[in-house]
């Protein structure tokens, strides 16, 4: 298969001081480029880490301290390295390992690499599912590939190389072409989509907005890694219906990136509420919320009888109000909702409130041995407000645990708080201020969830 019929390919191995990319470094660097005319041109470099190699890696790699100790920093690399990759296919074996030590190494200088990638150990599990072993050896073993220096950078990326080109020759050019299109997303990608987006998505948390032909977003997601749950939604698109609509309505793809995962939830929440997308029906339901409030049935609140009454979203404050069970989107769910908890726990619905029968006359629930009998009178009042407050302690809502507005610090941002109201997200003083200015949004169900979850696990702090 004629080689110019792909785009150019940079084949990719790193020798490094160990396993993981955000605090081991890189020590030797192997590049082989390959322009679609089939030319190759190979370029590899010792890296000083600035850090000592352990003795088992010196062993394994023939890569000692003392050799690294006069080569050049991956800083004064990093333009020839960039120069070397860019506009290119990123192919290594076990490629996640090499181009997250290249992108960590990037990001120690604020530079953002981003680029296609393609594991020929996921290319090889495709193409030769039939053998089990997929790892370099068994892949010089298998094909009659040269391996001058095992464990060296330049030569293991020449050894990709060199599986490339057997490809090359063993297999069908649209077979090949098909399987590196799976296995870097571009087969799935919508026709009508700018391709360049592909390598342009970035790999961190954040939020995506799918549009249509105008400017009203039809689907917005959260992600803790935006370009795979991107890809996502149009791998699934032949199995999945839901999935197939969106890919044929999609025309364009914005997103905003996050400082985590906290931050995508709630900017996913605040947005979904916002644009009121045609494809999220799950966060997009705005019907105003109600609650249950358990008030005195007497006017001698001393005697320790309760009733629920029904309450709603905008007459509460929801930073001091406390007594309140339940988060409903309709009256109709409230109303389901305090009905299924007395019949499981043999409340009297005509005490709540939910049924009337005349007065002295046993509740049909009584009948069917599902009430305990108060509103004849063979269970007291106060009893029975009792276990009506046990039973809904499960669905009571938390009061807001702080003086006021707090900050939450989550990765390099802060998530400004109030009364369960996410307010944004600001990485400054004077971001945070501005925020406290705008006043608190109204109440919402799923900022409420959120914060109830995440607020114990994070930093906060008052402000």
């Amino acid at each position: 298969m004629p080689a110019a019929q792909f785009q150019p390919m940079v084949f990719v191995d790193l020798e490094t001081t160990g396993s993981t990319g955000t605090v081991d470094r890189i020590t030797e660097i192997g590049i082989v480029e390959l322009n679609e005319d089939g030319q190759a041109r190979e370029w590899s470099s010792l890296v000083n880490p600035q850090t000592t190699i352990p003795s088992f890696i010196q062993s394994l790699t023939g890569i000692t301290n003392e050799m690294v100790a006069g080569a050049p920093t991956f800083a004064e690399l990093a333009d020839e390295v960039l120069t070397r990759l860019h506009g290119r296919l990123f192919v290594a074996h076990n490629a996640r390992f090499d181009y997250g030590f290249l992108k960590a190494e990037f990001k120690r200088l604020g530079l953002d690499f981003k680029a296609p990638v393609l594991c020929t150990v996921k290319l090889s599990r495709k193409l030769f599912p039939q053998y089990s072993k997929h790892n370099l050896d068994a892949l010089v073993d298998r094909h009659g590939l040269h391996m001058p220096a095992r464990h060296r950078a330049l030569a293991d990326a020449d050894v990709l190389r060199q599986f490339w080109q057997v490809l090359q020759t063993q297999m069908p050019a649209e077979a090949l072409q098909e399987a590196v299109d799976g296995l870097t997303g571009r087969s799935s990608w919508p026709t009508h989509l700018d391709p360049a987006l592909l390598d342009e998505l970035p790999e961190r948390h954040g939020v995506y907005l799918f549009y249509g032909d105008n400017d009203l977003p039809l689907y917005i997601g959260k992600a803790n890694n935006l370009r795979q749950r991107v890809l996502s939604h149009f791998s699934a698109d032949h199995r999945i219906a839901k999935e197939m609509s969106l890919s044929q309505q999609v025309r364009r793809v914005d997103w905003i990136e996050t400082t985590g995962e906290m931050g995508a939830l709630l900017k996913e929440a605040q947005l979904i509420k916002q644009w009121q997308p045609t494809h999220n029906r799950r966060l997009r339901r705005t019907n105003e919320l109600c609650t249950w409030k358990l008030l005195p049935l007497s006017e001698a609140e001393e005697d320790g009888t309760l009733k629920p009454e029904l309450a709603w979203a905008r007459d509460l404050d929801w930073g001091q109000q406390d007594q309140v069970y339940g988060l409903f989107g309709s009256q109709k769910d409230a109303l389901k909702t305090l009905r299924e908890i007395a019949e499981s726990a043999q409340l009297c619905l005509v005490t709540l409130g939910l049924e009337k029968v005349p007065a002295g006359r046993p509740c049909f629930g009584y009948q069917l041995h599902q009430c305990s009998g108060v509103c004849i009178g063979e269970e007291s009042l106060a009893d029975h407000s009792k276990r009506l407050r046990n039973v809904m302690a499960d669905w009571r809502v938390q009061t807001w645990p702080y003086g006021g507005p707090v900050a939450v610090q989550e990765g390099q941002g802060w998530h400004v708080l109030d009364a369960w109201c996410y307010l944004g997200t600001a990485t400054s003083e004077a971001e945070v201020k501005a925020l406290l200015s705008q006043g608190r949004p109204t109440f919402d169900k799923d900022t409420y969830k959120i914060l109830v979850s995440w607020l114990p696990r994070l930093n906060v702090q008052c402000v």
